[in-house]
């Protein structure tokens, strides 16, 4: 059954370390992508660090991959330029999937992740005048954790 998911929302990426980031839910875009600075490939291994030092979750480690490929997409404007692309997982809605993800300098962008079809398709619906769907579910899962912890345990009373 497909999920209801908003224009916009936060979601984690735990193979990268990066968690509450916020994604754009793009149906225009037939690929998926996140912001990534220093991209370089050595002895067959590519390597690259995940955001900005501006963003918070920006934590200058550098990120290696062994596996990885490189795609033509074609960008907003048309114009057609290759690039990286890893596996890695999304945690959406308190559920990991896997996600295919080109490497893209997103710096003028608002959001540093877009979500495209390829990756939506037969899992969600978008609703364009929704928003941060799996981020407050993930809010309102802490919220019953925090509650669950503030609840006294009753023992055996012993008389």
């Amino acid at each position: 059954m497909k999920r209801n998911i908003g224009r916009i929302d936060k979601a984690d990426f735990p193979q990268l370390e990066l968690f509450d980031i916020e994604v754009k839910i793009d149906t225009g875009a037939y690929t998926s992508s996140i912001h990534c600075k220093n991209v370089k490939v050595e002895d067959n291994y590519l390597k690259c660090n995940f955001l900005d030092e501006e963003h918070p979750s920006y934590h200058e480690k550098e990120i290696v991959f062994d596996e990885y490929d490189v795609k033509v997409v074609k960008s907003s404007n048309g114009i057609a330029q290759a690039r990286y692309r890893i596996k890695t997982e999304i945690v959406l809605f308190g559920r990991t999937s896997e996600i295919y993800l080109t490497l893209s300098d997103r710096e003028e962008m608002r959001f540093p992740v877009l979500l495209g079809r390829n990756f939506l398709s037969n899992k969600f619906i978008v609703d364009i005048n929704r928003t941060n769907l799996s981020y407050k579910l993930k809010l309102k899962g802490m919220k019953a954790e925090d509650q669950k912890d503030k609840i006294p345990k009753q023992g055996n009373a012993k008389e």
